[in-house]
Order: structure tokens, then C-alpha cells, then sequence
């Protein structure tokens, strides 16, 4: 069975890559954000205005800093990201590494993902053209706003870095709100509050410490990259496939929630992960994943709800006249959003 326990390294690469960086290509221009609580138009406007600025913060500035996930609970994790740009080149190189937990490096160069894992010594590589970052959206500006709508809380400071503050309101139970501390000079993320639907804090991140035009360069972490004598090398396959073609589709759709794409996953050195499904739904903010794979037995986890922070994690056993399969839903979704898909996706005929 797939276990996803929350990972402070998905959020680290969110964060870096400022929320929805698909949004940018539909802005095209950067219209003056709105009043608290507006509406309408213009709203759209200022909310993609935000997630453009974000998003072109994370890509064009070079820096270095302590990044801190924390959660009313008591989960704690931490990760030292050195993020390098060249804006001539148009490239960028990110290194990882977790300070909690056990020890492990993450390189991202454009498309290509290295992690090496200290304790096994193994290196894993793989090709991801999202980079797994919120899905591409690939619609209208205005339809995000059918979903949240923004609203300009005042200024703050972060890791010694005045800020903006802001807040993403969403319209609905179905996904979570955000509040967002945006350094003033360059528009970097900075500090991230996942907020219920009653206004609690479920889960917080934000830089202790941060150096931004740091002396980092894309030359120096893409050689680090490639250090991998001592390690034993897995290649994850990952191939582009469609619900459809796997078998799989909802009765009926979730919400807001889009259909962004469908993968299929294996590991290929070490022969012993089976192939798995995976369905990624967004509203354009949050998104949902559904691990699709045959029901095994001797491998079977208990059912049930697991949450961690913001992240929720649902596994079902789905049975039909063809056998039975197990489901592992995932997302920074209330929970009532996973049930949703749980009990709307159903085997068909392929």
C-alpha cells in the first residue's frame, strides 16, 4: 500500500515555488490589488496579481534561509533551502535539505529532481515537468476567484524582512484559507498560515532565517547535483496516462476541483514498487491526490483518516465485480473534501 505521512519537503518545494505558479501566465498585467472583503471583477485581478508577483519572486531572486513547518498539534519540521537563479539562462537550482527527521537532500534543476537518501545511500531520480507544484491551471483568471477571494490585511515582519500581509479567503468548506506574509521588496513568500474554515490555524510555516541575493550560484549546486559516487541509483518512471485509460472516473465532479493530470508510477532499480495511479485534481490553489493500485493482502494497511497539519490522508478499500483496489487520497483539504472524491470515484470499463 502507498503510506504518504506529511511531508515537510512537498510544502518546502510549495513554498519556494509561491503558490500557484501556473496563475502567472494568465495575468498580464498587475492591476492594483483590492480593498479588504471586494468582490466582483476586479477581485480576480488582484487576487492572480499577488500569486503573479509570488511567483516571479520565487524564480528571479537568489537566496538562502532556515524554512520552519509547524502545526497546532506539536509536528515540527524544518528544511535549509539555497535557491539559485540565472535570469540570463533562464534556468534555477534548488537544494533541500531537511534538518528534522532523517537526513536527506533534495536537488531541483528545472525539470530534473535528484534526492539523496543518507541512510540507504541511495539516489533517486526522477523527471518532473510541474516540479510538483500546484497544478497548471490552464483557464480563465476569473475562476479562481469563484473559489477565494483576497483581502489586504496590513504589513508585518519576517525574519527581519518587512512584509505584506495578506489573506486568501475561500467561498465554501471545501478547501482551506490562507494568510501570507510576502517580503515587500521582492514579492518571496515568507511566512504561510493554513487556516480552517472557523479561522484556526492548522498549519504554519514561515523562514526563521533568511539571506536573500545570497552568494549562491546555479553552477555550484548543479555540481553538487551530480556528486553521487557511493550511492546506489533508482530511476522512478513516471508515465503520462489518463483516469480513463487506467480504468478509473468520477461519478461526478468534486466542487471546483479540475482534472490536471494523470501518472503512473513505478520504481524501476528496485522492481519492488508496484505500479501505481495517480489522478491530481486542483481548484487552482489546493489540490487533491488519488493513488489508485490492485488491493494486496499481505500489504494491507488499516482504513481510516490520518491528519498532519494541513494535510489530510484517506485510505479506502473499493471493491467491484473485478476485484478489489485500494485508495490513498491526499490533499490540503478539509477532510470533507477527500470523502468527496472517495465516494464519487468508481472502476469503469476501459
Amino acid at each position: 500500500m502507498i503510506y504518504l505521512p506529511r511531508s515537510s519537503l512537498r510544502w518546502l518545494l510549495w513554498m519556494s515555488l509561491a503558490l500557484g505558479a501556473a496563475l502567472a501566465a494568465h495575468a498580464q498585467s498587475s492591476p492594483a490589488i483590492q480593498e479588504e472583503g471586494a468582490a466582483g471583477p476586479g477581485a480576480s485581478s488582484g487576487l492572480v496579481a499577488w500569486l503573479k508577483r509570488m511567483h516571479e519572486a520565487s524564480r528571479a531572486n537568489s537566496y538562502i534561509g532556515t524554512f520552519v513547518v509547524s502545526a497546532p498539534g506539536g509536528d515540527l519540521s524544518s528544511a535549509r533551502i539555497w535557491h539559485a537563479c540565472d535570469r540570463i539562462a533562464n534556468t534555477q537550482v534548488e537544494r533541500v535539505e531537511t534538518l528534522t527527521g532523517p537526513p536527506r537532500s533534495t536537488f531541483r534543476h528545472d525539470d530534473q529532481v535528484v534526492t539523496f537518501f543518507e541512510d540507504s545511500r541511495v539516489v533517486r531520480r526522477e523527471k518532473r515537468s510541474d516540479f510538483e507544484q500546484f497544478p497548471s491551471v490552464g483557464k480563465p483568471d476569473d475562476d479562481i476567484a469563484q473559489h477565494y477571494e483576497v483581502k489586504q490585511l496590513g504589513k508585518g515582519r519576517v525574519a527581519g524582512y518587512a512584509t505584506d500581509v495578506i489573506q486568501l479567503v475561500p467561498r465554501d468548506s471545501l478547501r482551506f484559507g490562507y494568510r501570507i506574509w510576502v517580503e515587500k521588496r521582492t514579492g518571496l513568500l515568507t511566512k504561510l498560515q493554513t487556516l480552517a474554515v472557523d479561522g484556526r490555524v492548522v498549519e504554519q510555516s514561515a523562514f526563521s532565517e533568511l539571506e536573500l541575493d545570497a552568494p549562491v550560484s546555479v553552477a555550484q549546486l548543479s555540481q553538487m547535483m551530480t556528486r553521487t559516487e557511493g550511492y546506489r541509483m533508482e530511476k522512478v518512471q513516471v508515465e503520462r496516462t489518463s483516469a480513463q485509460a487506467e480504468g478509473w472516473a468520477l461519478k461526478e465532479p468534486v466542487p471546483g476541483f479540475r482534472s490536471m493530470r494523470c501518472l503512473r508510477r513505478a520504481m524501476g532499480a528496485s522492481g519492488q514498487t508496484p505500479r501505481t495511479t495517480q489522478c491530481i485534481f486542483s481548484d487552482g490553489l489546493a489540490s487533491v491526490s488519488l493513488f489508485l493500485e490492485p488491493y494486496d493482502p499481505d500489504r494491507a494497511a488499516k482504513e481510516g483518516l490520518l491528519a498532519l497539519g494541513a494535510t489530510y490522508t484517506l485510505t479506502r478499500r473499493l471493491s467491484d465485480g473485478g476485484g478489489d483496489w485500494w485508495l490513498t487520497a491526499v490533499g490540503e483539504v478539509p477532510p470533507q473534501t477527500l470523502e468527496r472524491f472517495a465516494a464519487t470515484i468508481e472502476r469503469i470499463a476501459r
